[in-house]
């Protein structure tokens, strides 16, 4: 067995749609981050950070407990609620290099302007977003963790552009960031039909890694790694993209998709993503 572990790091938050129509789904409207650690005999990754100070507070003191030599922290993708807790992972970390691809860089940049940082998550959550941190661009597509080879894999436009998941061969593990999701409302308002024919592409593209466990960037909390999350997130995809061809109305889209995924977690994020594809018919 190869001498290469991981663990996750679940933290709940509250939605960023808060504006929902009554309904039976009050209980979930929340959600879960995830953060992964990798780690050998003496080395460790850390695979993307927390929304707000608090939160990458405690993953810090996550991570010191394991008594690993943090070594990366790579970012899946550029979305706020995974790159904000850069700085303070660094600051607590100062021997870590922060790395990202060009198109997650990208996407950092512009999550960390102040529109984004302060008038939108500041908003949100006021006093709590860190400073933003930009990681450094890394244009190699591995990684090596003592002697074992961690693979970044670019997957394109999914939740959003330039997004990407880690392979790590030895243990059969993929960290998906956003491209899968478990058990979780996809994050859909910065798709189009084309660009959610991509997500299916990419989703297929993982599945034939042929992994033991998939750790989604939203998880439900007690819930497994089992690799059918992809399936699931693909089937996502298609009802979404059905349901918007059959409604007339975000309140029809959203029921739409909700009779088909009534108890997964973060409804706001289904309801968000409804009313933006309504008010743009090219979606």
């Amino acid at each position: 067995m190869p001498n290469l572990h991981y663990d996750t790091l679940l933290v709940r938050r509250e939605g960023l749609t808060r504006d929902l129509p009554p309904g039976d789904n009050e209980d979930l409207r929340w959600v879960t981050n995830s953060a992964t650690l990798i780690f050998g005999d003496h080395d460790a990754v850390l695979v993307d950070t927390f929304t707000t100070i608090a939160q990458n507070e405690e993953l810090i003191e996550w991570v010191k407990g394991h008594e690993r030599r943090l070594t990366h922290i790579y970012l899946t993708h550029g979305h706020g609620d995974h790159v904000y807790g850069i700085g303070q992972i660094l600051k607590a970390f100062p021997s870590a290099r922060a790395i990202a691809t060009s198109g997650t860089l990208a996407q950092s940049r512009i999550q960390a302007q102040d529109q984004y940082r302060d008038g939108f998550w500041g908003r949100l959550f006021p006093g709590q977003i860190p400073v933003p941190v930009l990681p450094e661009e890394f244009e190699n597509d591995r990684l090596i963790l003592e002697d074992h080879e961690l693979q970044l894999i670019q997957t394109g436009h999914t939740d959003t552009e330039g997004t990407t998941v880690l392979w790590v061969p030895d243990i059969r593990l993929v960290v998906a960031g956003d491209v899968v999701y478990n058990e979780t409302h996809m994050y859909m308002a910065e798709t189009t039909e084309e660009s959610r024919l991509e997500w299916i592409a990419s989703l297929e593209s993982v599945k034939t890694l042929d992994p033991l466990n998939v750790v989604a960037g939203h998880k439900f909390p007690g819930r497994t790694d089992d690799p059918v999350i992809i399936d699931e997130s693909i089937q996502y995809v298609m009802d979404f993209s059905e349901a918007v061809l059959l409604s007339a109305t975000a309140l029809e889209l959203y029921d739409i998709v909700l009779k088909h995924h009534p108890r997964r977690a973060n409804p706001g994020s289904l309801w968000g993503a409804a009313k933006t594809i309504k008010s743009n018919p090219a979606a």
